[in-house]
């Protein structure tokens, strides 16, 4: 009997791992950030990716997924021609993500995959397509501009980055002048992130195309002022970034950019902790900015306007993250302002965490709020 049971527990336990075997659908293809001509990494319709990297002499090779491996780790399994395969074990939130890869230690970017700065080093990317990845898309539409600007700050002495997003029809007519967004990028990341994970000039483009938003000009700059690594943020400080934006960066572009130079026609956004900068810098400086965005990036509530005078007051305040962040805390903060006559907006990403899905989302929502 007790022969039995064991031979009916065996058989038990295989038909469970062949049927979550069977679960997964063969129909996977490569990533859409994979190097040209790279098969892997690959993602299937589920959202399952599957990576492969060549390593003969390795003895362990391990993918971590997500900023910081928030996604966990996939151990991949040596062949005998010496690569190392394996897929996630369970399905990944849908967009983009940032992963490395360990062999014996080492910490490698995948040879298959494009890199982006994110973790405070370049990191491989791989995009899980999300269902509704219409709004980002590239497509057949009057595209604007992303170029790069050079400017000089006198309060650290450095010679600085930005990115600049002007819209399809800047240009055209000399006399026009356009409202700016300035957009700021999280924790370990750079000036690059909103454009290249956050298809921030996609998103623009889309939206002006279908009429959903009036053209503006969006301003991205790198948010750190001294260098700071990882649980070294408290290090960092806020006042000097604060110095470099809002004396030094924005009347460059307004000097250098057909720009409507007003609080009305001014707004500034960030994600993580860009919003946390966006948070500082807005309350810091009311005659500033009209319109405030935190995506994932904290809230404000109505005591820290109580001090304002009506014309300090923004026009818009919107906050946001994902469903499987914090939004309990969004939506109690966008009622409490509501209730105490802001003009207040919440938006929850459905099924997405502290990533480029969420900010994307967020974005989208955000623009057709602001000028």
């Amino acid at each position: 009997m007790k022969k039995i049971s064991i031979a009916l527990l065996s058989f038990c336990a295989l038909m469970v791992s062949t049927n979550a075997d069977a679960q997964i659908k063969e129909d996977f293809v490569p990533s859409e950030l994979n190097q040209p001509g790279q098969q892997y990494p690959m993602v299937n319709s589920q959202g399952y990716a599957r990576f492969k990297i060549k390593a003969p002499e390795a003895q362990a090779v391990n993918v971590s997924l997500g900023l910081g491996g928030t996604h966990g780790g996939t151990d991949l399994t040596k062949g005998e021609d010496g690569f190392w395969t394996g897929t996630t074990s369970a399905p990944m939130d849908e967009g983009f993500h940032y992963y490395h890869v360990t062999i014996d230690g080492g910490v490698f970017n995948d040879p298959g995959a494009n890199n982006y700065y994110g973790s405070c080093r370049w990191e491989s990317g791989i995009e899980i397509p999300a269902h509704d990845k219409d709004f980002y898309a590239l497509k057949d539409v009057p595209h604007g501009n992303v170029q790069q600007i050079l400017f000089h700050s006198p309060s650290t002495g450095t010679e600085r980055r930005a990115f600049v997003y002007t819209p399809p029809t800047y240009g055209k007519n000399s006399k026009e002048r356009f409202p700016v967004l300035y957009l700021q990028h999280g924790w370990g990341e750079d000036e690059t992130a909103w454009s290249n994970q956050g298809h921030a000039n996609l998103i623009a483009d889309n939206m002006i195309a279908e009429g959903k938003i009036k053209p503006l000009i969006i301003v991205m700059t790198y948010g750190m002022t001294n260098e700071v690594r990882f649980g070294g943020l408290n290090s960092f400080d806020w006042s000097q970034f604060e110095k470099v934006l809002v004396d030094e960066l924005v009347p460059y572009v307004d000097a250098h950019f057909n720009t409507k130079a007003n609080k009305e026609n001014r707004a500034m956004a960030g994600l993580s902790m860009g919003g946390m900068e966006t948070r500082n810098i807005t309350l810091k400086r009311p005659e500033t900015f009209g319109y405030y965005g935190l995506l994932s990036g904290g809230v404000y509530m109505p005591k820290d306007f109580e001090s304002w005078k009506k014309d300090q007051l923004p026009k818009t305040i919107f906050l946001s993250c994902g469903s499987k962040e914090r939004p309990d805390g969004i939506k109690s903060s966008v009622e409490a302002l509501k209730a105490a006559g802001f003009n207040a907006h919440g938006f929850i990403s459905e099924g997405t965490a502290h990533e480029f899905l969420t900010w994307r989302r967020s974005l989208k929502e955000f623009l057709p709020l602001i000028f």
